[in-house]
């Protein structure tokens, strides 16, 4: 039986605050949101952990914080989080405050350009959570081929960068060529930002990949217009993706 492609709600990302009234600081706020997107039809969540000042924090508390918020609200549905090197500079003190999480995220997003990327996948995957392999370049591409990880990872994650949709195509299939190259079988999420967020899902969408929308990735919608929060996102994903399937 073929796989069914996923779409991942990604619901606040680094953005500041002010950028939207969905982006809070408080968990149960962005919880409350990640709940409406699931009922608009996201299969699972993806989260930017926060501490009480708003900044991306891998800190234990802080994980356990919003991990409860978001189960709570949206029980049974998978949660990742970001393990982003912003969110704690030091590769060694980020990855000792990753072994001290109490609670665990069914899965989380390494950055493979970024410094220790391959020791926080095995810790992450020696604790059982599953590793989505962040691929924005090719620096990043190099680490995970040679990575001893690289074939439990759990998907691998494109990342287009912001860039007119005329050269997204190009780039996404240059990017999957050589994924499937090291590992043919392995899932891949397809998604961009600004720009490129609604062309990378189409073409996602078209070619039976993983791919996620939300206000981490993208603030409008498809026409242009200010999206009221990731629900209205999710809904005019999946009617994108339906009318793929069509």
């Amino acid at each position: 039986m073929a796989r069914t492609p996923v779409l991942q709600v990604c619901v606040n990302g680094a953005r500041d605050v002010a950028e939207h009234p969905w982006l809070s600081a408080d968990a149960e706020m962005v919880a409350a949101d990640a709940a409406r997107a699931v009922e608009a039809g996201a299969d699972e969540i993806h989260v930017h952990v926060k501490d009480s000042a708003g900044r991306d924090s891998v800190a234990a508390e802080d994980v356990a914080r919003w991990l409860g918020a978001i189960r709570s609200a949206c029980p049974g549905v998978r949660v990742g989080v970001s393990t982003g090197a912003w969110s704690e500079p030091d590769p060694a003190r980020r990855l000792a405050a990753v072994a001290a999480w109490t609670d665990l995220p069914d899965f989380a997003s390494v950055n493979f350009h970024e410094e220790g990327a391959e020791e926080l996948a095995v810790l992450l995957q020696s604790r059982g959570v599953g590793v989505e392999a962040g691929i924005w370049d090719a620096a990043g591409l190099d680490v995970w081929r040679r990575s001893a990880s690289r074939g439990s990872t759990m998907r691998v994650l494109i990342e287009l960068p912001d860039e007119t949709a005329d050269v997204v195509r190009e780039h996404a299939e240059g990017m999957i060529a050589h994924v499937a190259r090291e590992e043919p079988s392995i899932p891949i999420l397809l998604h961009g930002e600004e720009q490129s967020a609604w062309p990378a899902l189409v073409l996602a969408s078209a070619w039976g990949w993983d791919t996620r929308i939300g206000l981490e990735d993208v603030l409008t919608l498809p026409s242009g217009a200010v999206a009221p929060g990731n629900a209205d996102l999710v809904r005019a994903a999946r009617e994108h993706i339906a009318a793929r399937r069509a």
